[in-house]
């Protein structure tokens, strides 16, 4: 790559400010839009029943497409595709199809189950369909965005952010791992369901074990962006470091929190405490003025970004966590503990309302003015970015909730686990749950695609038709080999 070249791609993401938090809600909402629409024409229509190469591409189109055009075509108009997705999903809705046989059908898929099928005992832990939309969406903008934003068809106000501010992608690394947090909650369910007390060493092994593939691919990562003089943006980890050694410390910094008794403080505490130290550590030191200004001339000070706001995802890895511990389990069921450790026999899509409610006050509190006037930085992951991510997380959790409780009602009142296991796969989306299932490979080959489309291709200089049918191709390419996989069953564990 000329040195031209590569200065002009690494300024082309440098020195951003970003866009407005309501923008970003906004856009983001035709994720659980298109989820809304996919959910009439299941449950409705149950056009996703027999799924041929019709029902694949529409779901793609749905799932992927529509996210596609939210950040790139549409970015300045992102009400109008919201609209585009709500309204046939409410025409569905309130008049379904008039045939018998789509709606037995559609009888079926909303939970009425024929109990001479026999009964299997339930587990603790159901499938979740909402949960699998809420990551597959938050996988398909993540990988979507990465190779989209080296194209100027997706706005500058959607990539990350220089030192101050909010910004799509931003709101994406900050998911990435409250998401991965979510899903950590499981293994501990697990291990309570089976009143399994291991000790603090054998969960230190099995979290550094969980760590070592994601150290080997941010080595891999280190050594290909140098190897082949590849455009980086070195403020936003350092020189050396990179988001997959960040992904890799989070699981044995979890693992020690883990050890703490619960009775002695829930792990949303624990979140908000390392989270509020951290940021008195910022306010109250020059390790602010350190990391935004010191020369790099030092192993640290080069990775200075990287290594400090480890503290700060830990905070979002572990508030995501506690809420997995809330919502994962069964109704009713005494693993599930909420907000400050209590046990709240509240509906699900209340508790996610209250998760919500309870990190945005917290987040009008620390970017008020009149209280402590604080500014999101996703450099820094202070307490502002924390929260911000974690409101905003638990904001699009309910809304898939919503739309799961408006179309499939009766989703989780069968009462023998074929049956219920049956009925979550057909109130979920394919696609969407192939991201899910094998979102840290499809991450890895999104990354290597990307790397490839960047080494090959001048993205500053391709025009908005051309940008357009590289990103859809490379998002088709990621949805073929992640649903092939899903249908094979093969989980690739890295």
């Amino acid at each position: 790559m000329a040195q031209s070249y590569k200065s002009l791609k690494e300024d082309f993401v440098s020195n951003l400010s970003g866009g407005s938090a309501w923008e970003i809600n906004h856009v983001t909402a035709v994720a659980p839009a298109a989820v809304l629409l996919w959910s009439a024409l299941q449950s409705r229509q149950t056009f996703f029943v027999d799924y041929g190469s019709i029902a694949f591409l529409a779901d793609h189109l749905l799932n992927v497409g529509a996210i596609l055009a939210a950040i790139t075509v549409y970015s300045s108009a992102p009400t109008i595709l919201n609209l585009l997705l709500i309204f046939p999903a409410m025409s569905l809705y309130f008049f379904p199809s008039r045939s018998r046989t789509r709606q037995k059908k559609a009888v079926q898929l909303n939970g009425q189950h024929d109990p001479s099928k026999g009964q299997d005992s339930l587990g603790p832990l159901p499938d979740r369909p909402f949960i699998t939309h809420y990551r597959g969406s938050m996988m398909v903008v993540t990988c979507v965005a990465i190779l989209a934003v080296d194209f100027r068809v997706f706005p500058r106000r959607f990539a990350k952010v220089e030192t101050w501010g909010t910004s799509l992608m931003d709101m994406g690394v900050g998911s990435f791992v409250f998401s991965a947090g979510l899903v950590s909650a499981r293994p501990v369910l697990k291990a309570r369901a089976a009143r399994d007390k291991s000790d603090i060493r054998a969960s230190l092994k099995a979290a550094f074990r969980h760590s070592l593939p994601l150290l080997a691919l941010g080595f891999i990562r280190l050594y290909s962006v140098k190897g082949l003089d590849y455009a980086e943006h070195v403020s936003e980890y350092g020189v050396h470091w990179n988001f997959f050694f960040t992904l890799a410390l989070l699981p044995p910094s979890a693992a020690f929190v883990q050890a703490l008794p619960s009775w002695l403080v829930s792990i949303d505490m624990i979140a908000l405490l390392v989270s509020y130290v951290y940021q008195m550590v910022l306010d109250s030191t020059s390790v602010t003025t350190y990391i935004l200004t010191a020369p790099r001339d030092t192993l640290l000070s080069q990775n200075r970004e990287g290594l400090f706001s480890v503290w700060g995802y830990l905070g979002i890895f572990l508030v995501g966590q506690a809420v997995g511990l809330d919502i994962l389990p069964r109704a009713g069921s005494k693993l599930s503990v909420s907000m400050f450790g209590m046990n709240m026999n509240r509906p699900l899509l209340m508790r996610l309302l209250m998760w919500s409610t309870w990190f945005s006050v917290l987040l009008f509190l620390a970017t008020s003015y009149r209280v402590l006037g604080l500014q999101v930085s996703r450099r820094l992951a202070n307490l502002p970015y924390v929260l911000w991510v974690s409101a905003f997380n638990c904001a699009q959790l309910a809304l898939f909730c919503a739309v799961e409780t408006l179309f499939f009602p009766g989703l989780y009142s069968i009462t023998d686990k074929r049956g219920g296991r049956q009925r979550c796969e057909q109130a979920t989306s394919q696609v969407l749950s192939a991201f899910n299932r094998n979102g840290l490979a499809v991450f890895l080959l999104a990354n290597l695609l990307t790397g490839l489309v960047n080494l090959t291709t001048d993205t500053l200089r391709t025009r908005q038709g051309q940008a357009m049918a590289a990103l859809f191709t490379y998002a088709t390419i990621l949805s073929i080999v992640a649903t092939a996989l899903h249908w094979k069953k093969i989980s690739i564990k890295l």
